[in-house]
């Protein structure tokens, strides 16, 4: 068995503050330790940032940070991670979500229209899917639903692309994040075949 086809590796990470614990991936034991730093330096950042974001309240907010691994298959790692932070000044405690999507072959971060072949109608499609399960779920939103965003953030869960937003983005539900899940099988024809959904596609 080729050991692309493998899952990778992960550690779990802590750190410890006096404003709370955060929990992250690291990957381990990459043949190439060029590309081991690379992922893990991405996942670091994109870990800092949530810090920034939660902390950004006052000194006195205090946060936990976690993640779940999403996809560990035929290279392709797909991994989400969250943040609370509760603090005396806010009302309810603040949540984050964030997803880092990387092929370990080439240590590239996948934004969502990465995934697409070029000039075509990913967002028209994706929005329709999305509005129809809006629709379909009978969910409760700020206004009518028109599109997602070119840069929507999303993750890979094995045969399925999971777009998401945050709490109170686009409706007024206190927990949780709408998530959208949508078959790779539905939107095969646009995908681009050495992209992370293409390398799934066909297994």
């Amino acid at each position: 068995m080729e050991e692309i086809r493998l899952p990778v590796p992960i550690q779990t990470m802590m750190i410890i503050a006096p404003t709370g614990t955060i929990f992250y991936p690291q990957v381990q034991w990459l043949k190439s330790r060029a590309l081991q730093n690379k992922i893990n330096h991405g996942i670091l950042n994109s870990v800092y940032q949530m810090f920034m974001k939660g902390y950004q309240h006052n000194y006195m907010t205090k946060i936990i940070g976690e993640y779940e691994v999403k996809n560990n298959q035929r290279g392709i790692i797909s991994i989400i991670m969250t943040n609370i932070a509760t603090g005396p000044t806010l009302s309810h405690p603040v949540e984050n979500l964030t997803a880092f999507t990387t092929d370990i072959r080439t240590g590239k971060t996948y934004s969502l229209s990465e995934l697409f072949k070029l000039n075509t109608p990913y967002i028209e499609r994706l929005s329709a899917i999305v509005k129809h399960q809006i629709d379909k779920r009978q969910l409760k939103t700020y206004q009518d639903f028109t599109s997602i965003r070119p840069n929507q953030d999303f993750y890979i869960a094995d045969k399925t692309l999971v777009l998401f937003f945050q709490s109170f983005e686009i409706d007024p539900n206190t927990s949780g994040f709408p998530i959208f899940p949508i078959s790779i099988y539905d939107i095969a024809d646009i995908l681009k075949e050495n992209g992370p959904l293409g390398k799934l596609l066909h297994d």
